[in-house]
């Protein structure tokens, strides 16, 4: 995937995983695309290590991947902020 793609598929996961988890986060435009880049590598990290697979590009196998791992972030943040 090229950069362009990182940066759409980070803003899609980015605003869905904002959807799922909504209330009081930081963010802008921008912190969501990197919310969503982040929560990629997260979840394809974590996905690959126990077996379910990785990101490998725009699909609906990649995107639920990346939205788990950008929710994971944002659980993690919360618990962190408290």
């Amino acid at each position: 995937m090229g950069i362009l793609s990182w940066i759409v598929m980070g803003l899609i996961v980015g605003l869905l995983a904002k959807l799922v988890m909504p209330g009081k986060d930081p963010g802008g435009i921008i912190i969501t695309i990197l919310l969503g880049i982040a929560g990629a590598f997260v979840g394809g990290f974590i996905a690959s290590f126990m077996g379910f697979g990785t990101v490998t590009g725009f699909n609906l196998a990649s995107l639920l991947i990346s939205i788990g791992g950008a929710v994971l972030l944002l659980v993690i943040y919360r618990l962190i902020k408290k």
